[in-house]
């Protein structure tokens, strides 16, 4: 056996915060409620879309994403120089903070919320600061008052994963009020074509009117994209700019771009989608809230119920009747809304756990 020294990682990866994706289905039959996916298959445009692909996979893609960033502007009402296309928008919330923060700086967001930012910003070298929620939601005054001189981002995920709750316009107003205009604020909007509640703002339209606001989208919720990998980013050039800078050459493959491409082109599909997904929210969370559980108001594709310590035991109960949902051990589970045979199934298990005596 060889006895020469082996390459060496980082010393420092056994803190790396761990990124946990939703546990696959298994069973028959099954449902998967723990990736926030469209239940829906795509759309035949879109499919066919994806098809003519299939003879130039021996291409690069085009790395601007060119029709993209084109058909983005003119359906969003920004300037195309805002918009920078990446793999997800995780792909560019990565870049946003490489571009960003660095060994010193601090990158500020709620908690709990999305994920990935605690482990994107440990790869940049930067230091997380971690603002608790308060019921269940941002809360913006402790969130400004966490700013220092070496705060460099701040996330406002709206709606927020994975309570799925929101803040609204004139909240978000004075909080960007006081954050200094060094200070660059994200509003990540994964979930933005779900969100009725009309007091939430349109992140493009803050970002318009400040220099220091970037907004975070991604094709992969609403419009059923996830396995392609497909967000973007726009903000104002000088941040546009660095992320053109830093990203992965065509990261954005040639079928992602022509999916997304014509999911744009088939909005009225996917809107009556969207209301189908809403509308089982709705009925979703009012029969959990008549049968004795407490849920947040959701603006997501997700409802997140508070267990506490039955978390665990809440989930493999779900497992038990096929259901795969998220859970976060000792804090609760985050319930993705499916298809309606999916969702009955859930509120079934739901109300035969309050029933038993289980505490929610």
């Amino acid at each position: 056996m060889s006895t020469s020294p082996a390459p060496r990682p980082r010393t420092d990866l056994r803190t790396m915060p761990r990124y946990v994706p939703g546990r696959p289905a298994v069973g028959d039959p099954l449902y998967k409620l723990s990736s926030n996916e469209n239940p829906y298959p795509p759309l035949p445009s879109v499919t066919d879309a994806v098809r003519a692909e299939l003879d130039q996979f021996n291409r690069y893609p085009d790395p601007a994403s060119t029709r993209l960033v084109t058909e983005l502007a003119t359906t969003l009402g920004v300037p195309a120089e805002h918009i920078v296309p990446g793999t997800g928008s995780v792909g560019v919330t990565k870049d946003l903070v490489r571009a960003t923060a660095g060994e010193g700086d601090e990158v500020l967001y709620a908690w709990r919320s999305f994920e990935a930012y605690p482990l994107i910003t440990w790869a940049a070298g930067a230091a997380s600061v971690q603002v608790p929620l308060r019921d269940e939601a941002h809360d913006l005054d402790a969130m400004a008052d966490a700013v220092t001189a070496r705060t460099r981002l701040v996330f406002v995920c709206n709606p927020n994963n994975p309570t799925g709750t929101v803040v609204c316009r004139a909240a978000l107003e004075r909080f960007l009020d006081r954050v200094p205009q060094d200070v660059l604020v994200v509003f990540d909007e994964a979930y933005r074509e779900f969100v009725q509640d009309p007091e939430v703002p349109d992140g493009m339209a803050l970002h318009l009117g400040r220099p220091n606001v970037a907004v975070l989208r991604t094709f992969s919720k609403a419009y059923g994209l996830a396995r392609l990998r497909v967000g973007y980013a726009v903000a104002h050039p000088p941040v546009a700019e660095a992320l053109r800078a830093i990203a992965v050459p065509f990261g954005v493959s040639g079928p992602a771009q022509a999916a997304a491409v014509a999911s744009l082109a088939a909005g009225p599909e996917l809107a009556e989608r969207v209301r189908a997904v809403t509308g089982e929210r709705r009925r979703v969370c009012d029969a959990l809230r008549g049968s004795g559980w407490t849920v947040p108001p959701s603006e997501a594709n997700f409802l997140w119920l508070r267990l506490g310590e039955a978390t665990e035991a809440f989930t493999a109960a779900c497992e038990d009747e096929g259901l795969m949902v998220r859970p976060y051990p000792r804090e609760g589970v985050r319930v993705t809304v499916g298809e309606p045979a999916a969702n009955d199934r859930f509120l079934k298990v739901a109300e035969g756990w309050r029933d038993s005596g289980a505490r929610a």
